[in-house]
């Protein structure tokens, strides 16, 4: 008889946890209270495919090898080179160059780890200089959605601020469609396993004849787990999805190092994701302690502006979003990932999301999370046949990782 186990929610984390243990031989049942899997990681409906948050994926840690493995990847996309043009916002000006003093924390011979217990603003200011620490933080604002990166731990900091910033070997990759493209055949894959999918499904309780995951929010956890300890720091975010017609003048990307904005573009890299003649933007903008909201959507339309002029005459669609408290885990001096809410938590209970104890960063979080929780319920359930759960994908014995999971 096949062992069975539970997985609550149906976002990327509850994906990778139902995939991980149905290829270990389990019965999976996946439930999902919306009508649709994906979690964050769904999209508005074509013409216009635009995500909840940035929808690039990085390609340096081992969630991307579990991912390509699995045919999970798809088409990637790269913007033409015509349309490779950045931007930096100082002192209220649009520059086509980032300053000086932010150009040498990415030249090679930089330190390749910073201490867990002091903050990233004044160690990065004893190693560079106030000024360099100051835009560094904001330039990182574009992961951490924090409007004062500069308080976070400078271990997690400094290690976003190299895989963004890795002139070398960029490792940004544009997947066709976005997470909502990786999400569809994560789904099919599950599907395919057998995983029995329940949509519009809510789970009031833990089930108590078989292993589970939590694949929620972290705050829906708290409170089916009546665990009051499951919470972490997380950003605070304004954001702006916006379609226009196409001009020259658009940037594809800027970095807003006045206020810790962020402006992308989906569709110079992804045509299929708005109508042709058309092009798609993402502006973020991190609310600040004692902003109101109006007030920090004031300074994000200021940011489109500069970086796509005279877009209110020209917008064809938009909406505007706010996520607090569910934006990826962030972590304070004296804490690293290690610290945050264990994925085991006993009893045949795992967790599993982008605020609890696995590395990388948001989505990424999600995914190694999944897996391990995947392999926990597995083992858990007894599955003695089928594909063995593989190895944590951040635990490697023939090469050494850094915080983050990374292969070095």
């Amino acid at each position: 008889m096949t062992a069975n186990v539970t997985v609550i929610g149906g976002g990327v984390a509850g994906l990778a946890a139902a995939i991980t243990a149905a290829e270990a031989g389990v019965g999976v049942d996946l439930y999902e209270a919306h009508g649709s899997l994906g979690g964050r990681g769904r999209a508005t409906s074509a013409p216009y495919i635009a995500h909840e948050g940035p929808h690039v994926f990085y390609a340096d840690l081992a969630h991307w090898t579990w991912l390509a493995d699995r045919d999970l990847v798809g088409a990637l996309g790269r913007p033409s080179v015509r349309d490779l043009r950045f931007g930096f916002v100082r002192d209220g000006r649009l520059r086509s160059a980032p300053p000086a003093a932010l150009v040498r924390m990415m030249l090679p011979g930089r330190p390749r780890t910073a201490p867990v217990d002091r903050t990233f603003q004044d160690w990065a200011t004893e190693q560079y200089g106030e000024e360099a620490a100051r835009a560094a933080a904001r330039a990182v604002a574009v992961v951490t959605y924090d409007a004062d990166t500069g308080r976070l731990s400078a271990a997690f900091v400094w290690e976003l601020f190299r895989r963004v910033f890795a002139p070398k070997a960029p490792t940004v990759r544009w997947v066709v469609g976005g997470w909502q493209a990786v999400v569809g055949r994560m789904e099919a894959r599950a599907r395919e396993l057998g995983v029995r999918v329940h949509l519009e499904s809510r789970v009031p309780e833990l089930p108590q004849d078989r292993p589970v995951v939590v694949a929620t929010e972290l705050a829906a956890a708290r409170r089916l787990l009546g665990d009051d300890s499951l919470s972490w720091e997380s950003g605070h975010v304004v954001l702006l999805d916006v379609a226009v017609r196409s001009d020259r003048r658009d940037r594809f990307i800027a970095f807003d190092l006045d206020g810790g904005g962020f402006h992308e573009s989906y569709s110079m890299q992804d045509p299929t994701v708005a109508p042709a003649g058309e092009s798609l933007f993402q502006l973020d903008m991190p609310v600040r302690a004692g902003e109101s909201l109006p007030q920090a959507r004031a300074r994000l339309e200021s940011l489109a502006d500069l970086t796509v002029p005279g877009w209110r005459e020209r917008t064809t669609w938009s909406r505007t979003a706010t996520a607090k408290g569910r934006t990826g885990a962030l972590d304070l001096p004296g804490t690293t990932w290690r610290d945050r809410p264990a994925v085991d938590r006993g009893d045949g209970v795992f967790l599993a999301g982008d605020m609890v104890a696995a590395p990388g960063m948001r989505g990424e979080i999600s995914l190694f999370s999944g897996i391990a929780a995947g392999e926990g319920v597995a083992a858990k359930a007894g599955a003695a046949h089928g594909r063995a759960p593989s190895r944590r994908p951040w635990r490697n014995t023939r090469a050494r990782h850094t915080l983050d999971g990374r292969h070095t």
